[in-house]
């Protein structure tokens, strides 16, 4: 059976990702899955222990009539004192072909702009290792160049704001491990997008 990520060897996977503030400020992007949900638990005690917080940000694509419902279930999920959550909502009308790269599209866009907004630094991505194989997978199927098969990087610079990938060397079974030891509400499935295709961000 898996073992749980604990705290110490999480600070270890944050270590390889700085530098960061003297009282971290990070953001996280939550679906509501087991991978984000670990992650965001993993973060807050992360910062909190170096007198910083979490922002947990959740996407509401608006792609399913109960998407809505699902970001404030998962938003009271996360309810605490200590950490705040924002509920982001895609507005406009939807795209009729390529959802799911639409729709990442505009999950980065929201994400980015809330924390920039906010003057957040960084923000976390739940992707694991097996998203990392998955996705170097179907891009040699795609017959992708050298740059494409380089896959997910674990750090992604942007003008303002740094992209943060701290557990992709840690197996989607161990994650899960983390859920269930630490008795954390989660959904199976990512909440707002349902996975039809294999396609990773």
């Amino acid at each position: 059976m898996a073992a749980p990520l604990g705290a110490d060897e999480f600070s270890q996977l944050m270590a390889g990702l700085g530098p960061f503030e003297a009282a971290p400020v990070i953001a996280v992007a939550v679906s509501g899955g087991p991978d984000s949900m670990a992650l965001c638990a993993l973060a807050h005690d992360w910062a909190r222990a170096r007198g910083g917080r979490v922002e947990a940000l959740i996407v509401d694509h608006g792609l399913r009539p109960d998407s809505s419902e699902e970001a404030r279930r998962v938003a009271g999920w996360l309810a605490s004192p200590d950490m705040s959550c924002r509920i982001l909502t895609w507005d406009g009308a939807k795209p009729q072909s390529h959802i799911h790269a639409t729709a990442r599209a505009a999950r980065y866009g929201l994400l980015l702009d809330c924390c920039r907004g906010a003057g957040i630094a960084h923000l976390l991505l739940g992707h694991h290792q097996d998203d990392l194989a998955e996705t170097f997978l179907i891009r040699l199927e795609r017959h992708s160049g050298l740059d494409g098969l380089a896959a997910m990087a674990a750090i992604v610079e942007t003008p303002d704001v740094r992209l943060l990938r701290p557990l992709l060397t840690m197996p989607r079974a161990r994650l899960h491990a983390t859920v269930a030891a630490r008795r954390l509400s989660s959904s199976p499935e990512c909440c707002f997008l349902r996975r039809g295709s294999r396609t990773r961000s």
